[in-house]
């Protein structure tokens, strides 16, 4: 798919018939969107896109922009007349969204994407690698979401919980169900062929949860040490019969063939919001965004999300 294509910035220079240095310099600027993988940066399809829009549509009209609150210039051990870097992590395509709203309506900051799980998003906020982070990580003993696990991990730190979405999460079947699954419990079923997602993942605390609760041994599923990086790619191994069960959210089985999708549990997806002084501004304006009719109604089109909360302040050090 379009979505899932990302550039090196050698291949952004080859495409835009520019040298590396402006691609950087683009980047840098904020007018190119990018995140990292180890240490190579990484540019979406989709925001190379952007870039080129904006580029063409330059000097038109523009739509008023939302009523947020301003922010202040970049904070002091950033470049005068930089943005400041606002680093979101998660894998949702609604954190996305939420990143080109606040690039389109903050200005003096530059959002910047990472693509990894609840749990490592929540650590690279303890270790101050993050100011946005989204989980959706299930607590089996309370059936709680989210709040147990942040309180653990964040210790001393001051943030705020806001909600952004419920999704159903569940299993993916091979289609028509010809094993008649039906729940966690049928995981223990001998002969299943699993596929799983990585270690930190909410989907993979979510797995592990259900066969703590269920009495269900890992090492007993076959494929539990198959991992995918993320719920399409666990999808597409069910769909092309190489394997027969996997966990995820109800989103990927409506893009990929020749799967089903049994729901099996409504998972709440927050984000957390660290506090610093420096921040009050564009924590002000991003809860402006997530309550604003623009972005709910983007977020409207795309199926299988539960906006009824969208933008409440859950918890609040």
């Amino acid at each position: 798919m379009a979505d899932d294509i990302s550039y090196t910035t050698e291949e952004i220079a080859q495409i835009l018939k520019v040298s590396k240095l402006t691609v950087y310099d683009l980047i840098k600027k904020g007018e190119l969107s990018s995140y990292r993988v180890g240490k190579q940066m990484r540019i979406d399809a989709s925001d190379l896109e952007a870039y080129k829009q904006k580029t063409k549509n330059a000097g038109k009209g523009t739509e008023a922009p939302l009523a947020v609150p301003s922010i202040p210039l970049p904070s002091p051990g950033f470049p005068v007349g930089g943005n400041r870097p606002i680093v979101i992590t998660g894998q949702d395509v609604s954190l996305d969204l939420l990143a080109k709203h606040m690039e389109k309506h903050i200005p003096g900051i530059r959002p910047l994407r990472s693509y990894v799980g609840s749990l490592d998003s929540l650590i690279s906020m303890y270790k101050g690698e993050s100011d946005i982070v989204s989980t959706h990580l299930l607590d089996g003993d309370s059936g709680e979401y989210n709040l147990p696990y942040i309180r653990r991990l964040l210790i001393g730190s001051s943030y705020k919980v806001v909600h952004l979405l419920k999704r159903r999460a569940g299993l993916y079947v091979a289609k028509g169900n010809p094993l008649q699954l039906g729940g966690w419990a049928d995981l223990g079923r001998p002969g299943l062929r699993f596929v799983n997602r990585e270690k930190g993942s909410g989907a993979r605390v979510l797995l592990d949860e259900q066969l703590r609760l269920h009495g269900i041994q890992a090492d007993r599923l076959t494929g539990y040490e198959h991992e995918e990086s993320n719920h399409i790619g666990v999808a597409g191994k069910v769909a092309t019969g190489e394997a027969d069960v996997g966990v995820g959210i109800e989103k990927a089985a409506n893009i990929v063939d020749n799967v089903d999708f049994i729901p099996l549990i409504q998972e709440r997806y927050d984000l957390v919001l660290l506090k610093k002084p420096e921040n009050t501004a564009w924590i002000a304006a991003v809860l402006s965004i997530l309550n604003s009719p623009a972005f709910q109604n983007e977020l409207r089109s795309i199926s299988g999300y539960d906006l009824s909360m969208t933008g409440q302040v859950l918890y609040e050090t």
